[in-house]
């Protein structure tokens, strides 16, 4: 389909773009007197914080290092002016030598508007092994990402490897496409809980619904191989059936859930009640990328449909600190193919939330009720972060 390839090259091209950018910087020529530290290890912002009392640290602050006054120099964390001579002369040390800068003293010219990130092409750590969390296959479900629409699951520990995990909408779904909401208890590995439904997600708006998934309650079970956390598998299913009013509510042309033509149904969302059951799995791999602080690439099979993408949390760029995600389901069975983009941009706001908060764009990429291929749901996402990086 030359949709398909379309988007397979807009996402080639997104990882072009990303090697021609940011990606991380060769050694520089002359000492950098006035410069921002670009948020790409954690540990050394940590403890940056940690030193001048900061608390909770922010592993992605923005700090901003001024030295050109030998009699003043002073570091800024947020905003927050401290006297460099405040830190310890090996956090001082580490901070002189740290070689990913942002160099607030360079001169901006005509020709720096195609040349400027350019100029800041970094390689040594474009893509990085994942933390110790992330591999292993009884505590990656502790995350502290609440995303309001898809996405991972949000997993908070009662005691390590036992605890609780949510999420709205599924793993895959992008916005305003499911009603899913799913409650899990996490233990060694498995995960088991219940899912039901959130009618408001799906019934905010009335057109180009016909490739939602709408689900009533039921339950499932998961276990990640314990050889790492790059397999998982499990069973769900659903034990209650729809009302027929409901159901013909959702078999509606005005709820936007089904296109006819003529007198014949040519699409319509997917319902998933009793007596249907599925065999789920995700292969993965986890990974850091422009230093994220979680991030995956994946395949899986998921109510019985597939999906390839990956998504990413945190990656810096430039200075920006953002999260995203690109889910491709090529083929179904049950629907149209379907292309999820999420880019959520975090420091946008002041406090507590300069960090926890991140907002933006969440687009489908379908079949339109026309017929034609193009933009089936575009609405604003949000993502919360709820504790520290792991």
């Amino acid at each position: 389909m030359k949709y398909s390839k379309l988007i397979l090259l807009l996402i080639v091209l997104f990882f072009c773009l990303a090697f021609n950018d940011s990606l991380f910087a060769q050694e520089e020529t002359e000492q950098i007197l006035y410069f921002q530290m670009e948020p790409l290890d954690d540990s050394l912002f940590i403890q940056i914080q940690e030193a001048l009392f900061i608390d909770p640290p922010d592993p992605k602050a923005e700090i901003v290092v001024d030295l050109r006054d030998a009699n003043n120099q002073t570091i800024s964390i947020k905003g927050v002016l401290y006297p460099f001579l405040a830190l310890t002369p090996e956090l001082r040390a580490r901070i002189i030598t740290y070689p990913f800068k942002l160099n607030l003293e360079e001169n901006i010219t005509f020709s720096s508007v195609f040349t400027r990130v350019i100029d800041k092409i970094r390689f040594g750590k474009f893509i990085q092994p994942p933390t110790k969390m992330q591999i292993s296959p009884t505590l990656s479900y502790i995350n502290p990402f609440f995303q309001l629409q898809g996405g991972e699951r949000m997993g908070m520990s009662l005691k390590q490897d036992v605890g609780f995990s949510l999420g709205v909408g599924t793993p895959y779904s992008g916005a305003l496409e499911t009603n899913f909401m799913e409650t899990d208890f996490n233990i060694l590995g498995v995960k088991a809980g219940f899912f039901s439904h959130i009618d408001a997600m799906i019934e905010l708006i009335k057109s180009q619904n016909q490739n939602n998934i709408i689900v009533t309650e039921g339950y499932q079970i998961n276990y990640i191989v314990p050889l790492g956390n790059f397999f998982e598998f499990g069973y769900l299913k659903a034990t209650r059936r729809m009302d027929d009013a409901k159901r013909q509510s959702y078999l509606n042309q005005s709820a936007g859930t089904v296109v006819l033509e003529g007198d014949s149904i040519k699409y319509k969302a997917r319902i998933i009640d009793s007596d249907q059951s599925y065999i789920n799995w995700e292969l993965r791999y986890p990974m850091s990328v422009l230093g994220s602080t979680r991030g995956r690439v994946y395949v899986a099979q998921f109510l019985d449909e597939w999906h390839f993408g990956f998504a990413f949390r945190e990656m810096s760029l430039a200075g920006s600190t953002f999260d995203f995600s690109f889910d491709a389901m090529p083929n179904s069975k049950y629907r149209q193919p379907q292309y999820n983009i999420n880019l959520l941009v975090q420091k946008i706001m002041e406090g507590w939330a300069y960090s926890a908060f991140a907002i933006g764009p969440s687009i489908s990429l379908s079949t339109l009720d026309s017929g034609n291929f193009g933009i089936t749901k575009i609405f604003i996402n949000l993502r919360f972060k709820i504790g520290t990086s792991l």
